[in-house]
C-alpha cells in the first residue's frame, strides 16, 4: 500500500463515518419530530433504506431548519432541567439561612443562644439547608 492508497482510504473512511453520523442524526430527528405523522416517518425510513444518499440529502434540505430548531429546543430544555436540579439540591445561601434563623428568633421559636449557634455554624461553612 503506497501513500496515495492510504490517503484515499482515510478520505473514504471519513466520508463513510460522516454519512453514518448524518444518517443516525436524521433517524433520531424523525422519531423526535412530533409534527410528522407515523406514515410519513415510515416513508422517510423506507426511502433511507433503499435510496440512502439521495434521501438523506433531500431530508436535510426539506427538514434542516426544523432539525436545528428541535435540537436547540432539546438542548435548552436539558439546560433548564439541569439548572433547576442544581438549584433544588444546592439549598439556600448562608444569608438566607441566617435570615430564616433571625425570623425564628423573632417569632420566639428559638432563643438567642440557639440563634448564635446557628449563625456560627452557617458562617463556618457547615450549614445544611434542612438545619434551619
Amino acid at each position: 500500500m503506497n501513500f496515495w492508497d492510504f490517503l484515499g482510504f482515510v478520505f473514504w473512511s471519513y466520508i463513510f463515518i460522516s454519512y453514518l453520523m448524518v444518517l443516525f442524526w436524521i433517524i433520531g430527528d424523525l422519531f423526535r419530530n412530533r409534527g410528522m405523522n407515523g406514515w410519513l416517518k415510515a416513508v422517510w425510513l423506507i426511502c433511507l433504506l433503499f435510496v440512502p444518499f439521495l434521501t438523506a440529502l433531500v431530508y436535510l434540505v426539506v427538514c434542516g431548519r426544523g432539525m436545528s430548531e428541535r435540537q436547540s429546543a432539546s438542548v435548552q430544555r436539558s439546560l433548564d432541567e439541569s439548572e433547576s436540579y442544581i438549584r433544588s439540591v444546592a439549598g439556600s445561601s448562608p444569608v438566607d439561612e441566617i435570615a430564616k434563623a433571625k425570623a425564628l428568633l423573632d417569632s420566639g421559636a428559638i432563643n438567642q443562644g440557639e440563634f448564635d449557634a446557628m449563625k456560627v455554624r452557617v458562617l463556618s461553612g457547615q450549614h445544611h439547608p434542612t438545619a434551619v
